[in-house]
């Protein structure tokens, strides 16, 4: 059976935790789904109306995270990281059953996510995947921040900057190949903020369950965090991890070629929304064996889960 075939995961695998913004605990679980149902985010909190798809249309704030709603305005916040998490390992579809409305930031990373799911291992259909081939060049600014899409042949490729004034962070950068590449320091890279910025951030009602637990805090030219960071490029490294996910709500995984600098959540969903309004900027295409070489999947992830 090819490995360019749907997958899903074998067993249902658990999470508990708290909301990083809401600081409400919360219990997911993903469950295994059938071929061409896509990923599905359902809130069983809720009798009824509770279905909600993480598609870019259905993005309703992007404020220190990414939420979806649905039409009844039911939501389901900070899907980033298991987005990303579910994107790296190839997963195709999944019910993401969920009884709060965050999912829970366990460690700020997506490291358990992946750890977990590996465990549970994959479940191969009879049906082929399907990809986003970009087909022309888009940008979108803001002010000085921008990030562009453009065609690629065979891989996704993502080329990220930030710039801090802080001394800790700086200026950062790092480029990836999603397929290819060695992510583990990418889903180990956990959220992280300024000291000085906390006391807003709560003031607005977020990180309400943040803590050293969840986050990396930086403080003038101090890292607060016991054991400091994880690797050298930690802070864009999980911004690469969040482009990844939010990249994912665009229904399938991609071939393409991406840079950003000082992007986020915003950025990147408007760049979706920029893409998908002309059906010119893309391709929907069906993978089949003898076409492709790659498997769309990064092949190191690939190779633990086997």
């Amino acid at each position: 059976m090819s490995l360019l075939n749907q997958k899903t995961i074998k067993e249902p695998v658990k999470f508990t935790g708290i909301g990083l913004h809401n600081g409400k605990e919360v219990s997911l679980c993903i469950k295994p789904s059938e071929p061409n149902t896509g990923i599905v985010f359902k809130r069983v909190d809720l009798k009824e109306n509770n279905l909600i798809f993480p598609n870019f249309a259905n993005v309703t704030n992007t404020s220190l995270n990414t939420t979806i709603s649905n039409e009844f305005n039911v939501k389901v916040s900070t899907i980033e990281h298991l987005m990303g998490a579910l994107f790296g390992l190839g997963i195709d579809n999944a019910i993401v059953e969920i009884d709060n409305e965050e999912v829970p930031i366990l460690d700020g990373s997506a490291k358990n996510f992946i750890e977990k799911i590996i465990v549970s291992g994959l479940k191969v259909s009879n049906a082929p995947i399907k990809i986003i081939k970009i087909n022309k060049n888009v940008f979108y600014n803001k002010d000085d921040r921008f990030i562009s899409i453009e065609p690629s042949k065979l891989s996704l490729d993502i080329d990220f900057e930030l710039k801090y004034q802080n001394s800790i962070i700086g200026k950062q950068k790092n480029k990836i190949n999603v397929y290819d590449d060695d992510l583990t320091d990418i889903f180990n890279s956990r959220t992280f903020c300024l000291y000085e910025d906390i006391e807003n951030i709560k003031k607005n009602g977020l990180a309400k369950g943040g803590s050293l637990d969840n986050a990396v805090v930086v403080k003038d030219s101090q890292i607060l965090n016991k054991g400091g960071l994880r690797n050298k490029k930690e802070f864009v490294n999980h911004k690469i991890l969040d482009c990844i996910g939010d990249l994912y709500t665009c229904g399938y995984r991609m071939i393409a070629s991406i840079k950003c600098s000082q992007g986020g959540h915003f950025l990147t969903n408007e760049l979706l929304k920029k893409v998908f309004e002309n059906k010119e900027n893309f391709s929907i295409i069906e993978i089949q064996e003898r076409n492709l070489p790659h498997t769309i999947i990064n092949r190191r992830l690939l190779k633990s889960i086997a």
